[in-house]
């Protein structure tokens, strides 16, 4: 967690605020947290890693703490899917920005031979598209 400062400052240091880091930048899965959201280290440069939760861009999915039990079961199979989709542990990161709550980045995400993470989500219907608004809810 001590390095989620360095990354933000790098960020916040950018020319303009909210710039992203482009990438792709190469990352190793460390935990899944949710459907869409992973703790990783990110290799930044050679020798520099940072620890960062990474939400991934563009996605929503059932949350776990979820009061209904349909959504609770839908972010368990959003959240085992996603773990799948990582099992080899390595994964690339793209477009990287700070989250509005910058507790976390936000990226995208995609397998090592450069399949985009959201898209598997997305058709499976693990996930619905999400522009950073309020989110639709899971139960009715």
């Amino acid at each position: 967690m001590a390095f989620i400062p360095i990354l933000l400052l790098l960020l916040l240091a950018s020319p303009a605020h909210g710039a992203e880091i482009g990438g792709p930048v190469s990352a190793r899965l460390v935990r899944v947290i949710d459907g869409d959201t992973v703790e990783a280290d990110v290799h930044l440069w050679p020798g520099h890693t940072v620890r960062v939760s990474v939400r991934l861009r563009g996605i929503d999915a059932p949350e776990l703490r979820s009061r209904c039990a349909a959504e609770k079961t839908a972010a368990r199979n959003a959240h085992d899917a996603l773990a799948g989709l990582l099992a080899s542990g390595a994964f690339h990161v793209r477009n990287i920005d700070g989250d509005k709550f910058f507790g976390r980045v936000v990226a995208d995400i995609e397998t090592p031979d450069g399949q985009a993470i959201v898209d598997h989500l997305l058709a499976a219907g693990l996930a619905r598209p999400y522009d950073g608004k309020a989110r639709a809810p899971w139960c009715g």
